[in-house]
């Protein structure tokens, strides 16, 4: 009986020390193979997979004691996936609270206001760790993946930085921007002035995509649109070089000509009256608002003074004058 009685007394001297060691790797930092280690965890992950996971990507601690301890701290089905980073000073509870908490680890992207469509997808392409799941669209086919078949693209995706787990597909990024300038859009025609020259949203967002493209200085936006606003008021042309220079597309050498500004297009806001037929760029949210909340003003003409403001005039002849002081140093 007293072997029986020793041998008890040893296994419970063993459970109990068992315990104590694993209570206290629990909050020692975990040995990596690198200063940092990432892991992206796919959705559908099963708590053994992330284990494995981690230590294929350089936690250096057993996958199945990692597996126990997810699985016995009773958080194992509560892990999100997304992406992760383990720190040099990461313990095995503070890896799993991070999955539990969804404490991801983001890489970003930041899309500016003023560039076209062209220019935010060149921009996502460089992105790192971004699936590129829409570089093989046409601008038709992106729209459609989108849920958004029958909409012009440019000018559709809020300018901003957006932040995204490793791996996640680029249509992500592109869903949230369009949902985004979607609202804002919305929000902003909702709080419109009376007697706007502007039939819908869409009309507004062409004209924001202007107000952007001319404003150098952002406390003259909405003296701009009040501009634009007078002459779509009195059918006079907008006269917009940005519009123009869109129209010409990869033709555009940098260098606008007078022979551009008379060739018949969609885009030539010189030989047409009226908005053209989509925006050409992406507009802030300032210019958005501008576009439906324009100053009051008689200003027909505006000209770059050459500090990034402009001068506004309410005649010809002194638009004239403005030009001659500010574009041909007085000639």
């Amino acid at each position: 009986m007293k072997v029986v009685r020793w041998c008890l007394l040893l296994l419970l001297l063993a459970a109990g020390a068992s315990v104590a060691w694993v209570w206290r790797w629990l909050d020692q930092p975990l040995p990596l193979a690198t200063p940092t280690v990432e892991l992206s965890i796919e959705p559908g992950a099963n708590p053994r997979d992330v284990a494995n996971a981690w230590v294929r990507a350089g936690v250096r601690t057993p996958s199945l004691l990692l597996y126990e301890w997810f699985r016995w701290s009773g958080d194992a089905r509560r892990i999100r996936a997304g992406s992760y980073v383990a720190g040099p000073e990461v313990t095995p509870r503070q890896l799993l609270a991070k999955m539990v908490q969804g404490e991801e680890f983001f890489e970003r992207v930041r899309l500016l206001e003023g560039w076209t469509l062209r220019q935010f997808r060149a921009e996502l392409a460089r992105a790192p760790y971004l699936r590129p799941a829409s570089s093989g669209m046409s601008d038709a086919e992106l729209m459609a993946a989108l849920g958004a078949a029958s909409m012009s693209p440019e000018g559709r995706f809020f300018p901003d930085t957006y932040l995204y787990s490793r791996g996640v597909s680029d249509l992500t990024v592109l869903k949230r921007a369009y949902d985004t300038m979607q609202r804002q859009l919305s929000t902003a025609w909702d709080a419109r002035i009376e007697g706007l020259p502007l039939k819908s949203p869409d009309e507004a967002l062409i004209l924001a995509s202007i107000v952007e493209k001319e404003t150098g200085k952002a406390s003259d936006r909405a003296r701009i649109a009040g501009v634009f606003s007078n002459r779509l008021r009195i059918g006079m042309p907008l006269q917009t070089d940005p519009s123009v220079i869109y129209g010409l597309g990869d033709s555009f050498d940098g260098n606008l000509r007078k022979r551009d500004l008379l060739a018949d297009g969609p885009y030539n806001t010189y030989t047409r009256t009226g908005l053209p037929p989509t925006p050409i760029a992406m507009p802030s949210l300032a210019s958005i608002r501008a576009a439906v909340n324009p100053e009051r003003t008689k200003a027909l003409y505006f000209v770059a003074r050459g500090d990034g403001g402009s001068v506004f005039s309410e005649s010809l002849v002194e638009h004239n004058r403005a030009v001659n002081l500010y574009q041909r140093g007085g000639r």
